[in-house]
């Protein structure tokens, strides 16, 4: 892989990590439009630890209120001093995120006659020849932003009051169990097909049970960084034992490339957000997936990859 590639391959990561696209349906595609293969695992973890460092210099004051609202639980537990119903916004969040990301232990529950694991299915899906599975996926997401869509539009308003005053918002500020539950869901669903956007599936999923659009947007966020985090953490015992066979400047080029573009991603979907233009991304999921499944059919009748005329 060249410089010029990794920086591709950066951009098109830090893109879609955070615009509700799929990051990994994208990549899968432009693997197969380039005839490029990641067979590096250590450069696949290092483009999604530079997208974990845009959320980080994005949310980063969020970050350390939950640190420290993270110590001054454990103090009330340990204390005896701990209730629910008494919980500020921060430890209500971060209660929220626990909870939330409980249902990626599912990525880890065996599929009965093949030897793997349902997160495996990922992995074999976004690097087979074809492009079935990421087409449907694409799709699934433009169903989803529509309906999430449909849901923000329907929601009532009502006022709130903050640090500036009052102001008309729409949805719930507060997030609930079951929010975080089918949000932790939704995005595990998402783990597992490649084309399924995370950010996109998690925001509207949250959407969809009357969350504010900001709320939800912020609270996807924050969960994707852990999650990112245990992905790279799972996967780097199996990175140190393959050979490394993508130079230093490549990978570096690729990372800073992924972080740059992902932060100005973040700014980008949460401008789109809150001036209510998320239609953007359901069509252009929608045209992407309807072109994705007649490349899949031209290319299973011709038996080779249209764009590098590669067999399958």
């Amino acid at each position: 892989m060249t410089i010029f590639e990794a920086i591709i391959q950066g951009i098109v990561q830090g893109l879609t990590e955070f615009l509700p696209v799929s990051s990994s349906g994208h990549l899968s595609l432009s693997q197969h439009i380039l005839g490029v293969q990641l067979d590096s695992l250590l450069f696949d973890i290092l483009l999604h630890l530079g997208t974990l460092l845009a959320v980080c210099a994005v949310y980063y004051k969020l970050f350390l209120r939950l640190i420290r609202a993270f110590f001054r639980l454990i103090a009330d537990v340990f204390r005896g001093r701990f209730k629910w119903k008494d919980m500020d916004e921060d430890r209500r969040l971060l209660i929220m995120l626990v909870i939330g990301l409980l249902p990626l232990f599912l990525l880890f529950v065996p599929v009965p006659g093949t030897g793997m694991d349902i997160k495996d299915l990922s992995e074999q899906w976004s690097k087979d020849t074809n492009l079935w599975v990421e087409g449907f996926a694409f799709l699934a997401t433009s169903v989803l932003l529509f309906l999430g869509i449909r849901a923000m539009k329907r929601a009532r308003p009502h006022t709130v009051r903050d640090g500036k005053g009052t102001k008309e918002i729409k949805g719930r500020t507060k997030l609930r169990t079951a929010d975080a539950v089918t949000i932790g869901l939704t995005q595990c669903c998402a783990a597992v097909f490649p084309g399924l956007s995370r950010s996109g599936s998690t925001l509207c999923s949250g959407l969809l049970r009357g969350v504010n659009q900001q709320t939800a947007l912020d609270y996807s966020f924050v969960m994707g960084t852990p999650s990112i985090l245990a992905a790279a953490v799972l996967t780097i015992g199996d990175a140190a034992n393959e050979p490394v066979n993508i130079g230093i400047g490549v990978m570096i080029a690729g990372v800073l490339t992924a972080a740059v573009v992902g932060f100005l991603a973040i700014k980008l979907l949460k401008w789109i957000v809150t001036t209510n233009k998320l239609e953007i991304f359901a069509y252009y999921t929608l045209v992407l997936g309807a072109v994705t499944i007649v490349v899949s059919i031209i290319e299973t009748i011709s038996g080779q990859n249209i764009c590098s005329g590669l067999p399958l």
